[in-house]
């Protein structure tokens, strides 16, 4: 047979089949395309459907969690954040494995009473095992291969400082809501879409903060007081550089903080949750009598510092009588007043001023009301209703007027600055940016309380508060501690009121021990100058040069004018008992 041999096909007919080809080739690209891009445009609209409808559901369901924003020192040192962490959870109907097995594992895992997972996995309702789970411990609940086990992120708050600050930011709820401090006071802003997680600043510098609570915690412990309180204030602007308040607690598990308990004679001792600082109101003794003294040189009752007041002998005063601590029984001057701090002279200087100047200097400086501040627990004060006379000689040294370590701060502030009193803040406060305050006294009157609270430091009570080269002023107090049936005498309130450096005050330094224990530390003594002064000099000589204050032995306040005052020869009798003017 022949074998047909196919006939090539012309030019124009391969020209006119590979036309064809392409065009199919091309409306195949175009459908492809066409289908990719739906497929796009449909992911896409999922996408925008979930922005707009899932986000604000999931939000609401996190409780404000996932947006809540950190909050940092003055220095942007972190204080608060927010991590990822896990929550695990079990659906009880759905389990597969033995419950008493798996209830057991888990708490090998987790940590967690027995008892207490194997109710949940008995229970009818979806439960939370554990909340805020590390990865390593969600990679181990997960190996136990029960299905009815489930793992969700969710955020969690952190305290990378532990209980350092706790006081100031509180904790949250488990809601994720502020439930108390700075936590609960910024709650809105911290959760805000608006901010989108940016950090607060609060004005806290937390080098000073940990030498606070470091010096002031050894104390607190080594003198086996009930609790003590401590705040550093800027006196130009009222921020609040460090606080503490002891007992404390962790606020990573506030839950852990033990209840509050009670002294032998029935008084409660506040809890850690209680802040000393901004909440509690106390007879702060003593360190009234510079602010008497200020309103007493402010008024005019006072014009000359060598104007001599009568404290040979107690007072005695409508059935009360005013004793002096350590009394020198002779008649003192101005200085003279405050180094020793004579109950009888300030006593003498409030009962000539009378009692409605000495009201009206006690409320500019605030005592009549709470403190304006950002925390939620602000402390109400005891004001005498009325300052008769002997009220008004009593308060004068600090009896019978109660207010917070808080108040005290603010008040020494304008005692130092110039005389203008400052709400104090938690808040940072940018350059030039300081609430105005109100002047109280003036600044000659300002400027004379300097050299007062510098002399009983170099001379007097305050001799314990003195750290080298920082040129500290300020005034003990020491209170019987209050009691609803009177005054406890086996318990005091000892207090010191500090500024520095006196030349060109910065910042405000009180120190309060409630209830200290006298010990060999402090030679048995329970009184401000042996418990409260050291904590103080203690704290300036570690936290000056973090604050911006350098030790400088060259330079100080001059007190030349005043020094003549004091009447230094041992036995000697003054040269004459009337009063100079």
């Amino acid at each position: 047979m022949t074998a047909m041999l196919a006939r090539p096909l012309s030019p124009r007919r391969q020209a006119d089949d590979r036309g064809l080809n392409r065009a199919t080739a091309q409306k195949r690209l175009m459908i492809m395309m066409l289908l990719y891009g739906g497929a796009v445009c449909l992911v896409l609209s999922k996408l925008a459907f979930f922005a707009v409808f899932a986000g604000p559901a999931s939000a609401s369901t996190m409780a404000g969690r996932v947006a809540r924003g950190d909050i940092v020192d003055r220095n942007g040192a972190p204080l608060a954040r927010t991590i990822d962490a896990w929550a695990i959870g079990v659906h009880p109907d759905e389990l597969l494995g033995d419950k008493r097995d798996i209830a057991q594992r888990l708490a090998g895992i987790l940590g967690i009473d027995q008892t207490k997972i194997y109710a949940q996995l008995s229970g009818t309702k979806f439960a939370y095992i554990e909340r805020d789970a590390s990865a390593s411990l969600v990679t181990e609940v997960n190996a136990i291969g029960e299905p009815a086990l489930v793992f969700e992120r969710e955020p969690q708050r952190l305290y990378p400082q532990s209980e350092l600050a706790a006081p100031v930011l509180g904790f949250l709820d488990m809601a994720g809501r502020g439930a108390s401090g700075m936590e609960r006071a910024l709650d809105a802003q911290l959760t805000d879409p608006a901010r989108n997680g940016q950090p607060i600043a609060l004005s806290i510098d937390l080098r000073a903060q940990s030498a606070l609570e470091n010096e002031l915690g050894q104390q607190v412990v080594a003198l086996n007081a009930k609790g003590g309180a401590g705040v550093v204030l800027d006196v130009q602007t009222g921020e609040i550089m460090a606080l503490a308040s002891f007992p404390t607690f962790n606020p990573n598990n506030p839950g852990a903080a033990p209840a509050p308990a009670r002294t032998a004679d029935g008084r409660e001792i506040p809890g850690p949750f209680f802040n000393r600082v901004t909440t509690a109101a106390y007879e702060l003794g003593s360190t009234f009598k510079p602010i008497t003294m200020a309103a007493a040189i402010d008024s005019g009752t006072v014009t000359s510092m060598a104007r001599r007041f009568d404290a040979t002998a107690p007072l005695k005063i409508d059935g009360f009588t005013i004793h002096d601590h350590d009394g020198q029984n002779r008649w003192l001057d101005i200085p003279e007043t405050l180094i020793h701090s004579s109950n009888i002279a300030t006593a003498r200087i409030a009962d000539e001023m009378g009692g409605d100047k000495l009201a009206r200097m006690f409320r500019l400086m605030g005592f009549d009301q709470p403190m304006p501040f950002e925390l939620p627990a602000r402390g109400r004060t005891l004001f005498p209703q009325k300052f008769s006379r002997i009220t008004t000689m009593t308060a004068g040294f600090g009896h019978g007027i109660a207010v917070t370590p808080l108040h005290l701060a603010a008040a020494y502030a304008a005692l130092v600055n110039g005389g203008i009193w400052h709400p104090a803040t938690l808040m940072k406060v940018a350059p030039g940016q300081a609430v105005p305050g109100r002047r109280v006294i003036s600044q000659a009157t300002s400027d004379r309380m300097r050299q007062l609270l510098r002399l009983v430091v170099t001379q007097g009570t305050g001799k314990n508060a003195d750290a080298a080269g920082f040129r500290v002023g300020g005034k003990t107090g020491t209170a019987e501690v209050a009691t609803g049936g009177g005054y406890s005498k086996k318990a005091n309130v000892s207090t010191f009121a500090a500024a520095f450096p006196m030349d060109a005050p910065r910042y405000v330094v009180i120190v309060m021990l409630d209830s200290p224990v006298g010990n060999a530390q402090s030679f048995g003594q329970t009184t401000a100058a042996y418990t409260a002064a050291p904590v103080v000099s203690r704290f300036i000589l570690r936290a000056g040069p973090m604050l911006g204050v350098m030790p400088d032995a060259r330079r100080d306040i001059d007190v030349s004018e005043l020094l003549p005052l004091l009447w230094r020869a041992p036995g000697a009798k003054p040269q004459s008992m009337a009063d100079p003017e």
